[in-house]
This record gives C-alpha cells, structure tokens and sequence, in this order.
C-alpha cells in the first residue's frame, strides 16, 4: 500500500492527498520538527523534508519527483511542458514564502535591504502576476495537477498570512471555486 508521509499543514504534501483522494492510500501525519517524527524522517529521508512516499519500501522524495512517479503507476495523464514551466512558477513562490515562514518562525527580522528578502520579494511578487495572467487565461480551468498545486498554494498563504493574494481577482476567484469541494475540506489545514 502506499503510504505517503507528511503533515496537514504543508501545501506540498496537500497536494498529493488531493491526487490520491480517489486512490488507496495511508496517510503519515508528522511532527517533522522534532521528537520520534523527526527521527523516522531522518531514517527514511536524508533531505529532511516532506512530502515522502513509501511503495512497499520504495520511497520516493520530493513532491514533483513523487507525482511524475505516481502518474506512472496510476496511469495519469503526462504534463506539458508548459504545464511543467507552471509547477515550476508554483514551487518557487511556494518554496520562497516557505523560507520566509521559517524566517519568521526563528525570529529573522525581514530586511528590505538586505539582498535576500528583495530577491525572494521580488521572486513572489513576479510569480503572483504571472499566476494571476495564467488564471485569467483559463489555465486552471481543469481540475488538474497544476490547478491542484495553485489551489494549496493560494489556501495556505491565506491560512499562514504570508502575502496578500486578495489584490489578484482571477486567483481569488479560483480559490473560491475549489475551496467548496469536499477533498479541499477534508484536507484544509485549518482542521
């Protein structure tokens, strides 16, 4: 059985239990920070992150590396390369606002002048207005892979207040559209 390890609360593990709703599966819910999780993660993952999936102790890291090889066990549908180019523009504003939670977390005051925080402000402001064209262009109008990772990623920087998504009304308005479903209930970090 597959197992995917991760907690509730990251946008990149949601994702995949958003993709394995209609699949059997158990899910792992970690406290990756410290204690017997962290241990567990350290024997099974020496990147130290989640998500990771075990199939019958073949395990797999990283969310992107752990889609393409669900797509071929599951038989899903193969991404463009355009599709490919959009996961990427998710995973970098993902990843930048992940590090500033961190920062924020360890007490890391965010420095406007300092070459890091304007280099990831400028990363996730870019990134939002080219998400923002994508949605008002149909681009997420399936239900798909890419609109998955657009969904988690929209509710968690709502649930962590981490940036002001309300200025871009195409993404909004694709957030209030899927935040109804029953699998984005059943997996809202919130609960």
């Amino acid at each position: 059985m597959l197992k995917l390890y991760g907690s509730t609360t990251s946008p990149f593990v949601r994702r995949l239990r958003l993709l394995l709703v209609d699949h059997d599966h158990e899910f792992i819910n970690m406290q990756i920070f410290e204690g017997a999780d962290r241990e567990l993660l350290r024997s099974l993952n020496p990147t130290l992150k989640i998500p990771m999936l075990d199939d019958d102790g073949e395990v797999i890291f990283d969310s992107r590396v752990i889609f393409r090889y669900l797509s071929e066990k599951l038989g899903l549908t193969r991404l463009s390369w355009a599709q490919e180019n959009t996961l990427t523009l998710i995973d970098s504003v993902n990843d930048a606002l992940v590090q500033a939670l961190l920062m924020k977390r360890s007490d890391v005051v965010a420095d406007s002048a300092k070459l890091i925080f304007r280099l990831q402000q400028e990363r996730i402001e870019t990134v939002f207005a080219e998400l923002e064209k994508l949605a008002a262009d149909g681009e997420f109008d399936q239900w798909d892979y890419p609109a998955i990772c657009l969904y988690c990623l929209l509710d968690w920087v709502l649930f962590r207040e981490l940036h002001d998504v309300q200025t871009y009304p195409s993404l909004m308005a694709f957030h209030a559209k899927h935040a109804t479903k029953a699998e984005s209930q059943a997996t809202d970090p919130r609960e």
